[in-house]
C-alpha cells in the first residue's frame, strides 16, 4: 500500500524491532523525570497543606492515583509497544486519518504551555545558583523577571535545544541520568534541612499529618470531597502523559517491560517524592515559621552554598527532565503530524522551543494570574475527552484490531478515513463531553443548570479529568453504535 505524504514521514513510521530497545528502568525513569520537577514538588506540598486532610489520607489519595493511573497508560501503551506507533498516530483510529489532527494539535499546544512553564521553573534553579555563587540578584525587572532570571531563562532555553537536537537517545541517556541523580541529592538536601530543623521538623510534619483547615480550592468540600479532589488532581497532573503515553511506549521491547517500568515508575516514584516533599516542607516550616511554595526560594532562605550549588543541580535536572518527557518528545511528533512532508522530529521541536519561550516569558506576569488548581485542571480537562473517546473506540468498538498501513492511506475507501477522512462523531463526542469537563473548572460557561451543579460541587474544578474521560468514553460509544 503507497502510504501518503501527508500522513508519513521517518518520525511518524512505526518503530522497527532493532530499535525497540527500552525497557522496565527507561520507562521508569520517564515518570522519575515527571514527578521531580519544581512544579510537582509544589503541587505535592500544597496537597498536604491546603486540602485539610491528615497526612496518611494524602498519601492514600496519592497512591490511589499513582495505581489509577498505571492502569490507564498500560491502556494507552499497548497499541503502540505492539505496533510501534506514536500517539497522533494511535489516535486516527477514532478520529480518523485527517481528524485526529485535533486531539494532536490540542496536545502539542498543551505541551508548549507546560514547555515554557517548566522552562521558567528550571531557570529560578539557574538564576538560584548564579545569585548564590556572585551575589548579583537583580533588581530591576521586566514582565516580572529579573535580568538573572531572563539569563537563566535564556540559557534553560538554549540547553533543551541541544538536548533534541541530538535526538530521542541522547534525551533517554539524560533522563537515565537526572532520575537517579535527582533522588540522590533531594535526599541531600532533605538530610541539610532536617539537620538544620532539629527536633521542629518532626513536630511540622506531625502538624501537617493532624489536619488543618480547609483553604483554596477545597474550600467547603466534606472529607470524602477532599480526598477525591486530591486524587483527581493528581491524575489531572499525568493527564498529559497519560494520553500520549505512546510516544514512549513505541521504544519499549515489550508489554511485560512497559507495565513493570509503569507500576514502580508510578506508585514508586508518586509515595518516595511525596515523602521527601513532605519532610522538606516540614523542615522549612519548622525554620522559618511558615510555608514556603518555590523551593528555590527556600533554598535562598538557608543561606548556604553548597545547598544552593546541590539544590540547584537537583531542580534544574529534574524539571528539565519532565520538559524532555511530557513536553517536547509530544508536539514534536504532533507537529510532525499535521505536515509530515515538512516537519519533522527537529522542526518540531524548533517551533515548541520558540513558543514555550514565549509563554515561559509570560508566566509571571500573567499566566500564574490563574492560579496553580484552575491551571493543571483546566488543561487535563481539554485533554481527558480524547483519552476516553481513544481507549473506549479501539478496545470496546474495534476490539483491539488495528490495520497499520491503513493509518497512513488517504484512500477513501480506507478504513479510517470516515467521512473525508474525519470521524465526524468521535469529534462531536470530544467537543460535548470537553466542553462539560471545562465547565467543571470554570462554572460560567455552562448553561442548562450544571453551572449551578459544579459551583456546588465545589473542588476547583478537581474532578475535570475523570469527568471528561468518563464523559468522552461514554457519548462516543453512544453516537458510534448508533
Amino acid at each position: 500500500m503507497k502510504k501518503s505524504t501527508k500522513l508519513y514521514n521517518d518520525d511518524l513510521a512505526p518503530t522497527p524491532a532493532e530499535k525497540k530497545n527500552w525497557g522496565w528502568f527507561e520507562i521508569f525513569n520517564v515518570w522519575a523525570n515527571d514527578v521531580q520537577s519544581l512544579f510537582g514538588y509544589t503541587l505535592a506540598a500544597s496537597l498536604f497543606l491546603y486540602s485539610g486532610l491528615n497526612g496518611w489520607a494524602v498519601f492514600a489519595a496519592l497512591i490511589l492515583a499513582g495505581f489509577f493511573i498505571t492502569w490507564l497508560v498500560n491502556l494507552s501503551g499497548r497499541p503502540s509497544v505492539k505496533h510501534g506507533i506514536p500517539y497522533p498516530v494511535f489516535a486516527r483510529v477514532s478520529m480518523g486519518v485527517f481528524g485526529a489532527n485535533f486531539p494532536a494539535m490540542i496536545r502539542g499546544i498543551v505541551a508548549m504551555f507546560w514547555y515554557g512553564a517548566q522552562t521558567f521553573f528550571a531557570s529560578t534553579a539557574v538564576a538560584l545558583l548564579i545569585t548564590g555563587i556572585t551575589g548579583i540578584d537583580g533588581q530591576s525587572t521586566f514582565l516580572g523577571m529579573t535580568g538573572v532570571l531572563w539569563v537563566s531563562f535564556i540559557l534553560v532555553s538554549a540547553f533543551q535545544i541541544y538536548l533534541f537536537w541530538h535526538g530521542v537517545d541522547l534525551i533517554k541517556r539524560f533522563l537515565n541520568f537526572a532520575g537517579p541523580a535527582v533522588y540522590l541529592i533531594m535526599i541531600v538536601l532533605m538530610i541539610v534541612i532536617w539537620a538544620k530543623a532539629g527536633g521542629g521538623l518532626l513536630s511540622e510534619v506531625g502538624s501537617v499529618f493532624s489536619g488543618g483547615t480547609r483553604s483554596g480550592e477545597f474550600q467547603g468540600l466534606g472529607t470524602f470531597g477532599a480526598f477525591v479532589a486530591v486524587f483527581s488532581i493528581m491524575v489531572g497532573y499525568f493527564a498529559a502523559v497519560v494520553i500520549n503515553f505512546g510516544d514512549f511506549a513505541r521504544f519499549v521491547k515489550n508489554e511485560e517491560e512497559m507495565k513493570k517500568g509503569n507500576m514502580w515508575g508510578l506508585v514508586g516514584n508518586i509515595v518516595f517524592f511525596s515523602f521527601i516533599t513532605l519532610m522538606i516542607t516540614g523542615g522549612t516550616i519548622a525554620i522559618f515559621g511558615e510555608y514556603i511554595a518555590e523551593p528555590t526560594q527556600m533554598v535562598a532562605k538557608v543561606d548556604n552554598l553548597f545547598l544552593t550549588i546541590v539544590a540547584a543541580f537537583a531542580f534544574f535536572a529534574a524539571t528539565v527532565g519532565i520538559n524532555m518527557v511530557a513536553n517536547f518528545i509530544p508536539p514534536a511528533y504532533d507537529l510532525a503530524n499535521l505536515v509530515p512532508s515538512r516537519i519533522n522530529f527537529r522542526t518540531g521541536g524548533l517551533i515548541t522551543a520558540g513558543c514555550g519561550f514565549v509563554i515561559g516569558g509570560l508566566w509571571v506576569s500573567f499566566i500564574t494570574q490563574l492560579g496553580l488548581f484552575p491551571f493543571v485542571n483546566t488543561l487535563g480537562a481539554i485533554l481527558a475527552p480524547v483519552f476516553g473517546i481513544m481507549i473506549a473506540d479501539f478496545y470496546i468498538l474495534k476490539k483491539q484490531q488495528l490495520d497499520v498501513d491503513a493509518l497512513f492511506d488517504e484512500n477513501p475507501k480506507g478504513e479510517y478515513y470516515y467521512q473525508g477522512g474525519f470521524n465526524r462523531k468521535a469529534i462531536l463526542a470530544w467537543i460535548l463531553s470537553g466542553y462539560i469537563a471545562i465547565g467543571s473548572v470554570w462554572p460560567g460557561i455552562l448553561v442548562f443548570g450544571l453551572d449551578e451543579i459544579f459551583r456546588n460541587l465545589g473542588g476547583g474544578g478537581g474532578y475535570a479529568w475523570i469527568i471528561g474521560a468518563g464523559l468522552g468514553a461514554i457519548i462516543h460509544l453512544g453516537i458510534s453504535r448508533k
